[in-house]
């Protein structure tokens, strides 16, 4: 006699249906994908749950640059020449270059020896395995530079021990470098995760957010007066690439903040404000070791100006408030013309440059 197939006695599955059935409940689910401390296979790339990060990753893709594609002639010819370049003009590009060819290698040892480590998204991941290749390109554009214009290589790679303005800027970057690459370091607890946020905070924010825009705006203002105009146009690359990674940061930071709102703590809050205020204390600092005297149509004291207004954009991109709220004022609003290549020819007439995504990114 046939059974019947009923509530309590269903009908048997078809064969190897029940098998299929298993391994599908055991395929990563988007939803269950975690910035940090996540549980799912890091190597399974989709389904894609931060969209956004995959997104950047092709955008930078999209704007692949090289220094050798920079033609430095003019930028020897000049440097060469004995009236070629004020005192004034030389030190700047001296100083830019010796906090620049350290401060890119210690982003990427942060990224690689660190913060790939203890992030568990494999969007993520791929952005960050994107955003190092090109801090390598930044080194490798910053030693083309003093190669090109035959600089005293020693004078410059150790400019990090030997200036004080920029080794101060770097020592206070180091226990947030120590952090993240101390091989025992690990997630999953309040503490340790605290710690997490607040390196990628300090990197994203404060190193590649405001240590890096002096410089920017020294050497890209020396291009405007078309000066030192292959250095300034692999500068304005490497703002372009700066801006993405600055921006792949907060909004990774900000993930973080929403997966994890137990961390976000008022302690952490004014132990954060505390490093913003430290970090423009700093940055200034090397605003007026770099430029002891106007220069170039700007002074010191208008980098005060810009560093407050760059730092209010940086906090409030993250929650916290504005630190200088009376600062309202982008004395160099023309640096915002700088990260938007696309279709154009560059400023500094040089070369026809097309990034394919241009528009991508947004000043904010």
């Amino acid at each position: 006699m046939q059974t019947v197939p009923t509530l309590n006695n269903p009908a048997p599955l078809p064969a190897g249906l029940d098998s299929m059935i298993a391994k599908s409940s055991n395929r990563i689910n988007a939803v269950d994908k975690r910035i940090i401390n996540g549980q799912t296979d890091v190597n399974q790339l989709v389904p894609f749950k931060y969209k956004w990060a995959w997104d950047k990753y092709l955008a930078s893709c999209a704007n692949h640059w090289m220094p050798q594609e920079v033609n430095m002639q003019r930028d020897i010819e000049l440097w060469k020449s004995p009236n070629g370049l004020t005192d004034d003009e030389r030190l700047i590009v001296n100083r830019n270059l010796g906090f620049f060819t350290t401060a890119d290698s210690l982003a990427a040892n942060n990224i690689v020896l660190g913060t790939y480590r203890q992030i568990t998204a494999p969007e993520c991941r791929q952005f960050l395995l994107r955003q190092a290749f090109e801090e390598a390109i930044h080194t490798h554009s910053y030693q083309y530079i003093v190669e090109s214009l035959g600089m005293d290589e020693g004078e410059i790679f150790n400019a990090y021990h030997e200036i004080p303005s920029i080794k101060a800027k770097d020592e206070f970057l180091i226990p947030f470098i120590d952090t993240l690459t101390d091989p025992l370091f690990r997630t999953g607890t309040m503490e340790a995760d605290q710690k997490l946020l607040k390196s990628l905070i300090v990197f994203a924010c404060i190193m590649e957010g405001i240590f890096f825009y002096v410089g920017f705006v020294q050497i890209l203002a020396l291009g405007r007066q078309n000066k030192m105009t292959g250095a300034a146009e692999q500068y304005q690359y490497i703002l372009r690439d700066e801006s993405m990674h600055c921006n792949f940061g907060m909004d990774l930071i900000n993930t973080i903040k929403l997966e994890n709102p137990q961390l976000w703590t008022e302690e952490l809050k004014a132990e954060l404000i505390e490093l913003f205020h430290k970090g423009v204390e700093l940055e200034y600092a090397y605003a007026e070791d770099t430029m002891p005297r106007g220069v170039l149509g700007l002074n010191a004291g208008m980098f005060k100006e810009y560093l407050r207004f760059i730092c209010n954009r940086r906090t409030t991109q993250i929650g916290l408030p504005e630190l200088f709220p009376n600062q309202t004022n982008n004395p160099f609003p023309w640096m915002s013309e700088m990260i938007d290549l696309k279709k154009e020819k560059n400023f500094f007439e040089t070369r026809v440059t097309e990034y394919q995504s241009g528009g991508a990114l947004d000043w904010d």
